[in-house]
Order: structure tokens, then sequence, then C-alpha cells
């Protein structure tokens, strides 16, 4: 079969400018931290479907695009997510987690306890395809799942971040009760969970710093 092709129509910039807008958009970027102290101020329920349109822009394998987004915002729904993502927490760091990760974890200052997943206006929670289902119910592969979802996932936070808000990214493990929570179906796996909205008044964060440039990038040529 012969592709279908149209034009590409690229953003048209002058190298000073380009550079001009990489290094604004790391600017902005790098001010970017995970936060688990949220306001309950509301989000216009427009921000978060532009913020998952935008992530839906990500490549994917084939073009499959294997993911779906669940955007919660009902209290009843966040509650019971809590509780049941609590009760996994619990049971990781009394057994699950090893001596020398919760050591790791320490200077985060984190616990089993994730009142954030009820104070945030909104939870988004990233499904991945593992397979498609066709309209008669058989499998459909997809491809390089894992890898296309995670970079729809660093979309959606770039994008929560461009639109003033904060995020955290949170892996209660294992996840399948979020799947259950929300009925999916079964093609359906937990990813990712974040919740979305402002950070509260009294914010604070871990007083830590990313890896300096010569740490992270290696030139050749």
């Amino acid at each position: 079969m012969k592709p279908d092709y149209i034009s590409y129509e690229p953003i048209q910039m002058e190298e000073t400018e380009s550079s001009e807008k990489a290094e604004q958009f790391y600017q902005l970027m790098n001010k970017r931290r995970s936060i688990r102290h949220f306001s309950d101020k509301p989000v216009p329920q427009q921000t978060i479907e532009n913020i998952i349109k935008t992530a839906g822009t990500a490549p994917s394998g084939a073009n499959k695009q294997p993911w779906v987004f669940c955007a919660i915002q009902s209290k009843t729904l966040k509650h019971r997510i809590r509780n049941l993502a609590e009760k996994e927490e619990k049971i990781n760091y009394a057994s699950r987690m090893g001596d020398l990760w919760k050591k790791d974890l320490e200077k985060l200052g984190t616990d089993e306890n994730k009142p954030f997943l009820e104070i945030a206006p909104w939870l988004i929670i990233i499904m991945k395809k593992t397979y498609d289902l066709d309209a008669t119910g058989n499998r459909q592969k997809n491809y390089y799942v894992n890898e296309s979802v995670g970079i729809a996932a660093g979309i959606l936070i770039a994008s929560i971040h461009n639109a003033g808000l904060v995020t955290l990214t949170h892996t209660p493990s294992p996840m399948d009760f979020l799947a259950q929570a929300l009925n999916r179906p079964i093609n359906e796996k937990p990813y990712l969970l974040l919740p979305v909205g402002y950070a509260a008044d009294t914010a604070q964060i871990p007083n830590i710093q990313r890896k300096p440039i010569n740490e992270i990038i290696k030139y050749y040529g």
C-alpha cells in the first residue's frame, strides 16, 4: 500500500531565534519541580483537555498511539483512589522496599500517606494499551508501548508546567487497583498517576540539585 503523504509545514525560525527559544524553554522547564503540597483551587476542564491534547501529539510506534488519559475530578473517586493507593504504599514501606531504597527516599520526605490524591483538583491516570481491540474484539498489535507512552508522559508533564500548574509522578506499585477503580478494559494497564493543580501557598520542595551538564551530555565529533 502506497503511503498517503502530505506536505510538512515547518516552523520558520532564524538561527538566533531558535537558540533564544531553546534557552527560554530550558529556563521555563528548569523551574519545574515535583510538588506534594497542592491547593484545592479549581482548574478548568478545558485547561486539562488542552494539556492532554498536547500529550497526544507524542510520537508512537507505527502511530498506534497506545494511550488513554483518565482525567478524574470526582471527589468520591479521588477518595477511593487515595485509600487504595495508601493501602499498597503501606505494604511497600513495610516490606516491599529495601533499606537502600527507603534511605534514598529520606531526602524527599515521602511516606505512605498521600493526601495530595484528594486535595489536587484533578488526577490524570495514564493507561497504556498493551494491545488494541477491533470492533469484533480481536487483538491488534501495538509496538514500543512503554517507550511511546513514556514520551507522551514527558510531554504531558512539560505541558502541565507550561500552563502554570504542578504535578507529581506517582507510581503506587502494584497499580492494578487503578484499572479496577476506573473500570478500564483488559487491554489497558496503569502506567502513571499524576495529581494536577496549583501549588499550595505553603508548598515546600526538597533542597536537591540536578546533575551538572557535563554529567548528562557527551559530544561526539
